[in-house]
């Protein structure tokens, strides 16, 4: 199945807001300047607080040669040594792993000196009149202004300044680090404590600059946003895909959805992980693009429902993703943690359980899974080790299952068992969303896009190895559990998993006719995974009907109710969606 109108652009209209937003640099400086002479004060302090991966010096640069005549202070002066913050992010970035910290519990203000802040506090108040700048991380921490800016960055473009060497860590001038180095402090401490402090502004942004693009850069008025917001949560929507290669990436998600040029292949797509995926809001004839998770931050009982949000606080618990091998490798083998290892070596409070559905196979697609009967322990963990050494390759074959893989196949995989997708297969992810915690056992003699070996982490992995998930257990408890819970003229409903112990229910409708849902109060995500193209519609017209094409993924917060699914062409051919939730 082809389909070029996968939509790489998804927004959300935002009803009112035309002339909300602004782009460029000079329009910026003058919606600023008209907000400034609205106070009618001798004095104005514009504070623009910043994500990390914002580039201050040239958003200082931007202003200071626009807005003539102010004082501008960067508040990275005001920072620790480097030596101090490096000591105080050790505890979650130390040792020599590449890949995993703990999760840290550090807040903003650590990072400031703070007789320094002190200071600065008084210098400010001592001047009388026009117009005092500060900018900087945490600018809003060294003086509560009177107009507050707040400078955002996508998870994404922060990931590519970072491959690009355009960023560094908060408070360290370390751009020439290693890529996977900056990732791994950025995850566990510095996108930890920036998000904590992002919540603490929302509700006080005068205004909201994207600086995504640096050559376009868009104010839009904090109101306007939190409307968008607010009106996100009312509807189903979208987040905006990407995508990725991979050592072992395909040639499926370049041709069906019209990905051209760009890299020799693309293993990931990632089209529902809100923690690394934006949201455009239309802003009258402009579109803003934010982080996805201040939705998340924002609205989290209306977008989770108030027993996923009771549950799992302001984090989006559900991921949905795509695998691509078509045409390439196989995965590497691999586990994911139990829920007591995460949470006693890395601070997370749950772990990655997740499964894979089959969107699109070959004649010689198999997913890995599982141990074979009677399997020696003892014996494969000398080989795997062995592998690892490069004294010998490693005989999968021998150790673990290999099942044959088709279209709308469901995979299981609670936490604790040995899988991986195999080449020339295309898997829908479903999954908690600790998205990084994968323990590779073996990765097929193969380097990583940079040259280099991937990191093996095989005491990790063995740690939570679960031997007794053998062929016959798998087979009954984890392939094609699928069982009908309902059905009506036109329509099937199947419950497709996920393992009792997984937290995720999935339930997958084959329909020719209209069909009803009901969020019931709890988020719901799905994906089309058989037929062109479908409509969301609300039965009684709460929200602008949602076109959705195949291998979409699309949100329905918990505060929708009722919507309706119904295909655009009734046609007599069968389609089929993939809902997931969180079990009650």
């Amino acid at each position: 199945m082809s389909d070029l109108r996968y939509d790489q652009q998804p927004f959300v209209e935002v009803p009112n807001t035309a002339g909300t937003c602004v782009v460029g640099w000079d329009a910026i400086v003058r919606r600023l300047r008209k907000a400034i002479s609205a106070r009618n004060s001798a004095k104005t302090v514009l504070v623009v607080d910043c994500y990390p991966g914002v580039d201050v010096t040239r958003l200082c640069e931007a202003l200071q040669g626009r807005l003539t005549g102010c004082t501008m202070i960067d508040v990275r002066q005001m920072l620790l040594p480097e030596s101090q913050i490096k000591t105080l992010v050790t505890p979650f970035t130390g040792g020599d792993d590449p890949v995993f910290g703990y999760m840290c519990n550090l807040t903003l203000p650590q990072w400031f000196g703070s007789d320094k802040v002190t200071a600065l506090r008084r210098q400010i108040n001592d001047i009388a009149a026009g117009v005092v700048v500060v900018v900087g991380t945490g600018a809003w921490h060294v003086i509560a202004g009177d107009l507050l800016v707040y400078a955002n960055l996508t998870r994404r473009e922060a990931t590519l300044r970072f491959r690009r060497h355009e960023a560094g860590n908060l408070g360290v001038a370390n751009q020439a680090a290693a890529e996977n180095q900056l990732y791994k402090q950025a995850f566990f401490v510095d996108w930890r404590v920036a998000d904590r402090w992002k919540r603490s502004l929302i509700d006080h942004w005068d205004f909201v600059l994207e600086t995504n693009d640096a050559a376009a850069p868009k104010l839009a008025e904090g109101e306007a946003v939190r409307r968008g917001l607010r009106h996100t949560v009312t509807r189903p929507f979208r987040v905006v895909p990407y995508f990725d290669p991979a050592p072992w990436g395909g040639q499926w998600l370049r041709e069906h959805f019209g990905l051209d040029g760009g890299p020799p292949n693309y293993g990931w797509g990632f089209d529902c992980v809100p923690e690394e995926n934006s949201l455009r809001l239309g802003l009258g004839d402009v579109c803003i693009e934010l982080p996805a998770s201040d939705l998340v931050f924002y609205q989290p009982r209306q977008l989770l429902g108030e027993s996923v949000h009771g549950r799992f606080g302001d984090e989006f618990p559900i991921r949905f993703d795509l695998l691509d091998t078509m045409r390439g490798g196989n995965l590497s083998l691999q586990v994911h943690p139990l829920t007591e290892y995460i949470q006693h070596q890395f601070g997370m409070h749950y772990t990655q359980d997740e499964s894979y559905y089959i969107l699109a196979a070959a004649a010689d697609s198999h997913v890995i899974l599982g141990m074979r009967e009677d399997v020696d322990r003892l014996q494969m963990m000398r080989e795997l080790r062995a592998a690892q050494c490069g004294d010998m390759p490693f005989d999968a074959q021998r150790y673990v299952n290999h099942w044959p893989a088709k279209v709308h196949d469901h995979f299981l995989i609670p936490a604790g068992t040995c899988h991986c997708s195999g080449a020339n297969t295309v898997v829908l992810e479903i999954s908690a969303t600790p998205y990084i915690f994968t323990f590779k056992l073996w990765d097929w003699e193969r380097l990583g896009l940079d040259g280099r070996p991937r990191p093996i982490h095989l005491d990790h992995g063995l740690a939570n190895m679960q031997w007794d998930r053998t062929t016959t257990w798998c087979e009954q408890q984890l392939i094609n559990c699928t069982t009908v819970t309902a059905e009506g003229e036109g329509w099937r409903e199947e419950r497709t998993g996920l393992h009792p112990r997984e937290f995720i229910e999935t339930r997958r409708h084959w329909f020719v006719a209209p069909v009803q849902h009901d969020t019931m109060g709890n988020l719901h995500v799905l994906n089309l995974v058989e037929g062109d193209e479908v409509q969301v519609v609300s039965p009684t017209d709460a929200f602008e009907p949602l076109t959705v094409h195949y291998a979409e993924t699309f949100i329905v917060p918990a505060r929708v109710g009722g919507y309706m699914i119904r295909p655009l062409e009734p046609s007599g051919r069968s389609y089929a969606t993939i809902k997931a939730f969180v079990r009650s």
